[in-house]
C-alpha cells in the first residue's frame, strides 16, 4: 500500500496542500465498509488539525496532533488490510 507511505509523509509535511493530496489519495477507498469510511473521515479531520497548527505556527501542539493522525492512519491501514477490495 504505497499510498499509506505517502499519507505518512503528508502528516509530517502538514499544510493545506497535504489535506488536498490526502483526499485525492483516499478517493479510491470510497464504497468500502462504514468502519473504513469513518476511519478515513477521522484521519482527514486529524490531518486538517495538523495543517491548521502548521499554518498557525503553533509548534507546541503539532507533535501530539501528528501522533494522533498517525494512530488514525494505523487504524485505517488495519481496516484496509482486513477488508476485501470494493468491486469496480
Amino acid at each position: 500500500m504505497e499510498f499509506i507511505n505517502r499519507l505518512e509523509a503528508l502528516i509530517e509535511a502538514g499544510g493545506a496542500d497535504a489535506v488536498v493530496e490526502a483526499r485525492a489519495l483516499l478517493r479510491h477507498v470510497e464504497g468500502r465498509s462504514c468502519a473504513t469510511v469513518e476511519a478515513v473521515d477521522d484521519f482527514l479531520v486529524d490531518l486538517m488539525t495538523v495543517a491548521f497548527l502548521v499554518e498557525a505556527g503553533l509548534e507546541a501542539f503539532q507533535h501530539p496532533a501528528r501522533r494522533l493522525a498517525r494512530a488514525r492512519l494505523s487504524k485505517l491501514k488495519r481496516l484496509l488490510a482486513s477488508a476485501p477490495a470494493a468491486a469496480p
